[in-house]
């Protein structure tokens, strides 16, 4: 007698196969806050591993970013970045700078921040239909991810400064490296389906 592998819902997300909840609300909770814990230390870790530059330095966040809410789903994720915040803004150095605050928030660079939040909740939101498992739509999934974080960040950026200079410091220095974080998230989210559903057959 065989057995199949089990079906993959388009809601599910990949921690939602790999450490699948309950219908307990103690454990649910108790798993939510485990993994936002965890997420907002890959965040705080990956600020720390920049490479400085002038205004916004180049960090490995947007990654982080990006696999938080196609791995989590929009509301994990976006709860999980959230959190990351809210810890930026009672002063936890958890930002790039060797500062936080909401006066950090709010600074030249605080919209990359606000990017970060809407960008896990759209990763999420796409995951969770599965745009997180071909290569052609996690491609498109994750362009639209960086994209976003680019919008907000420059955005705020440009209010205290012309947006030509804005684009100049903001988002030409990192064009490179984000074609090769964007195909490292790519690669990232294919490995690990391919992992998960070679587990599911076994």
């Amino acid at each position: 007698m065989s057995t199949s592998a089990p079906s993959l819902s388009p809601s599910s997300t990949l921690v939602g196969l790999l450490w699948p909840s309950r219908d307990d609300s103690r454990f649910a909770a108790l798993r939510a806050l485990v993994l936002m814990v965890a997420g907002t230390a890959l965040l705080t870790i990956s600020a720390k591993v920049q490479v400085p530059l002038p205004y916004v330095p180049m960090t490995l966040q947007t990654l982080v970013v990006l696999i938080i809410g196609a791995s989590y789903g929009w509301r994990l994720g976006g709860a999980t970045v959230a959190l990351y915040l809210a810890e930026g803004a009672m002063g936890l150095p958890v930002f790039a700078g060797p500062t936080a605050g909401i006066g950090y928030m709010m600074g030249p660079t605080g919209g990359f921040l606000i990017g970060f939040l809407v960008a896990a909740l759209v990763m999420g939101f796409m995951a969770e239909r599965g745009w997180d498992r071909s290569l052609l739509r996690v491609t498109v999934m994750m362009s639209i991810g960086h994209a976003l974080i680019f919008v907000f960040g420059l955005a705020q950026l440009s209010l205290v400064m012309p947006f030509a200079k804005a684009w100049t410091v903001g988002a030409a220095p990192f064009v490179a490296a984000t074609l090769v974080k964007t195909a490292l998230a790519v690669a990232l989210m294919q490995a690990a389906w391919s992992v998960t559903r070679r587990g599911g057959k076994a």
